[in-house]
């Protein structure tokens, strides 16, 4: 009695992710929610979907609390599983299709996953990385998988105690270590952030958003995909990005909020005016990663002929922590924006003290959107946290007029493409390969088509010749594609500090141009 008095409770209070869908449903029933190639889903549909797939993985045993992994490309059965598994309590630990399978293996064994969702063309690395055992597997597209998974099972609400601070998900981010880090983020933090990223996206039930981003990564997933859920807006699904086949999306389909990277935008402007589509029915294109120049701005907003926003923020901030609005886009050129509606940002020093406008410090947040901690390791969860308020490893500053400018990173993470890389993990790679190198510093340099292009400096050992061409080879057996370096510097030293210490700053300020020329 006790035990059902506490769920009624639960169920009456919760802030659950996976109830944004339902109450979508109900709003909206026969609204379009969810477009996929050719086939097309009513709120009422997916929610309906969703449920089987709740009671599917109930009826095999997994339990709030635990842990499945997914390995899949943009398609609806991504957001199946991710709203079922919200549903019933279980953390979702999506896999980054350009990891190999020592980071696939790392993250199922340390997120503890007992089962995972795959696409059949990643099945083999799949089984590969999955540990020894009872680990059951569902394959999307598999009569006997995925498909197996929700056939005869019930259409209503699965009914599971989930606390509002419970896991909605585990996602793995890169950090100053080559070991990844488990971001576990909570229902209640990112229904506040998806409502709020509603709110500052101005995104209503009229919207049709593009899903063109991995949505194994946080930004596409949690600053546009539940967003627009709880807005009851449609998504339109693509397995990834080509310039001419989405501006014929934007023509067909009348989308309305366009997400991409500021690479995607130029290659969106080359293509518009090469062959103009039809593309007034955009209001707002939101792009990340960094603040755009003014000339591909201004060359955009002819061209497409919409408002243009930045989110800025990070995985653990759910992620979006300050909004670029399209007011300022050329008043406040190489701004962040102004906090969120759930966020409180401050500039700290070291000592902890917050400080104001113009000094330049840590960028530090307080908000229901940060992450609860980091999965198993309470070291470096205590030390994000220093302070009372979570530490992003940014430097920046206020302007008296509220805006946030981005300085510098403290923490030496290269957001390269889209993907966030290590540089230790890089340097190390490096030191690995050829022991002809005596030294190795990677930095992320400004690069027109990646943001950041990874970029390696080494030196030689007394009297060793360093092939590059060969250096690279080697480097590509040890590392994913994405972390392998744009180029690699070979010099006679490293600018240091007095105390023997890289300066990365220094390599990132000479070489600022190298890559002006393209490649």
């Amino acid at each position: 009695m006790q035990q059902r008095t506490a769920l009624l409770d639960n169920l009456i209070r919760r802030a659950n992710v996976g109830d944004m869908l339902l109450r979508a449903a109900e709003r909206y029933p026969r609204k379009e929610a969810l477009i996929d190639g050719p086939r097309r889903y009513t709120y009422v549909d997916l929610n309906a979907w969703t449920n089987r797939v709740a009671h599917g993985l109930l009826a095999r045993g997994f339990a709030p609390g635990e842990r499945l992994a997914l390995m899949s490309g943009n398609r609806a059965e991504f957001l199946i599983t991710y709203f079922a598994c919200a549903k019933i309590g279980v953390a979702l630990v999506p896999i980054n299709l350009l990891w190999g399978v020592s980071e696939t293996r790392y993250v199922i064994a340390h997120a503890a996953c007992r089962g995972a969702v795959v696409e059949a063309e990643h099945l083999a690395r799949l089984r590969e990385a999955a540990p020894a055992g009872d680990f059951p597997v569902f394959v999307i597209d598999d009569a006997d998988g995925f498909e197996a998974l929700a056939a005869g099972q019930s259409t209503a609400e699965p009914e599971c105690l989930v606390p509002n601070d419970a896991a909605v998900s585990i996602l793995y981010t890169s950090g100053t270590t080559s070991a990844p880090k488990g971001v576990v983020g909570s229902h209640l933090g990112i229904v506040m952030e998806s409502l709020g990223t509603a709110l500052e996206t101005r995104m209503t039930d009229a919207d049709r958003i593009t899903v063109m981003l991995p949505l194994f990564h946080t930004a596409q997933l949690n600053a546009l995909c539940t967003p627009a859920v709880a807005a009851g807006a449609s998504m339109v699904v693509l397995r990834g990005f080509d310039a001419p086949a989405v501006l014929d999306l934007v023509e067909r389909e009348q989308i309305t909020v366009l997400f991409a990277l500021p690479m995607m935008i130029r290659a969106l402007c080359e293509e518009q005016a090469r062959q103009p589509r039809r593309v007034d029915s955009l209001r707002l294109c939101v792009y990340a990663m960094a603040a755009m120049p003014r000339g591909d701005l201004l060359r955009a907003m002819e061209l497409l002929g919409c408002d243009f926003s930045l989110m800025f923020g990070q995985t653990e901030m759910g992620p979006v922590s300050t909004f670029f609005r399209p007011e300022h886009q050329l008043s406040h050129e190489g701004a962040v924006g102004t906090q969120t509606v759930n966020v409180r940002v401050g500039i700290m020093d070291a000592e902890g003290r917050l400080l104001p406008p113009g000094e330049t410090g840590e960028i530090v947040y307080r908000s229901p959107q940060v992450l609860t901690c980091y999965l198993d390791n309470p070291e470096a969860t205590a030390e994000v946290f220093a302070h009372g308020w979570f530490h992003s490893g940014d430097a920046g500053h206020f302007h008296e007029d509220g805006m946030l400018w981005f300085d510098d990173r403290f923490k030496d993470v290269i957001k390269s493409g889209g993907e966030n890389v290590s540089s230790i993990e890089v340097e190390k790679a490096l030191l690995e390969a050829d022991p002809r190198i005596a030294e190795a510093a990677v930095v992320g340099l400004p690069h027109a088509r990646w943001t950041e292009a990874i970029t390696a400096f080494v030196v030689p050992a007394p009297g060793a010749q360093l092939d590059v061409e060969q250096l690279s080879d080697a480097l590509r057996q040890r590392l994913s594609g994405f972390k392998c370096p744009k180029d690699i510097v070979v010099q006679e030293a490293l600018p240091k500090t007095a105390t023997g210490k890289v300066q990365k700053a220094q390599l990132r300020k000479v070489h600022a141009g190298h890559y002006d020329g393209g490649e």
